[in-house]
């Protein structure tokens, strides 16, 4: 297992089409999930929950997505439905991560929806410990409430974002970074 800060310093994202199986193990799988779910959680609300991707559940996400969108752009090419239909059948396993907001007098919704993205960064960190690449993204499908509903999301939820994870097929080429003297004050 790699250094825990140059993990941190040297984590990328993993492009989905640039990842191949197998993917997690299920104590593995276990391990990620723990992970995604010890963040920080003002209240203990647990705002937030996961759906797991893998197999054919891929592609019954994928006839969602590309149903929702046919019905939306009646004039899209077959090859667009198509590709909307593979969303997310790259990788060998997709989390979603879904966020919600619960009614406290202490916790703003605000810091429950950060919750919810302190656990996506989580999956995507563990998974890269444990040797996978991963890529947290959304789209327009994960924004479109016909979509959301078709994936079983309630009326309240909304989805953080997806991780995919799986073996890199070849090295992640970084990107440029921020210059800290570009975005950091000092009070």
């Amino acid at each position: 297992m790699p250094d825990a800060i140059e993990l941190l310093k040297t984590r990328r994202s993993v492009k989905p089409r640039e990842m191949t199986g197998p993917g997690p193990s299920p104590a593995e799988l276990e391990t990620i999930l723990t992970i995604g779910a010890r963040v920080p959680d003002h209240g203990k609300l647990a705002p937030w929950r996961f759906i797991i991707f893998e197999g054919d559940a891929r592609q019954r996400a994928g006839e969602v997505i590309a149903r929702v969108f046919a019905r939306k752009n009646p004039g899209a090419p077959a090859a667009d439905i198509e590709t909307e239909r593979k969303r997310l059948t790259d990788a060998p396993l997709v989390i979603g991560i879904v966020s919600f907001t619960k009614p406290h007098p202490k916790v703003p919704a605000w810091e429950q929806e950060l919750s919810a993205g302190a656990s996506a960064m989580n999956i995507v960190t563990a998974a890269t410990a444990l040797g996978y690449g991963a890529a947290w993204l959304t789209g327009w499908f994960a924004f479109d409430r016909d979509v959301l509903d078709g994936l079983g999301l309630k009326a309240d939820e909304k989805l953080a974002g997806l991780v995919h994870i799986g073996k890199p097929t070849k090295p992640s080429e970084d990107r440029p970074r921020p210059v800290l003297s570009e975005i950091v004050t000092r009070f």
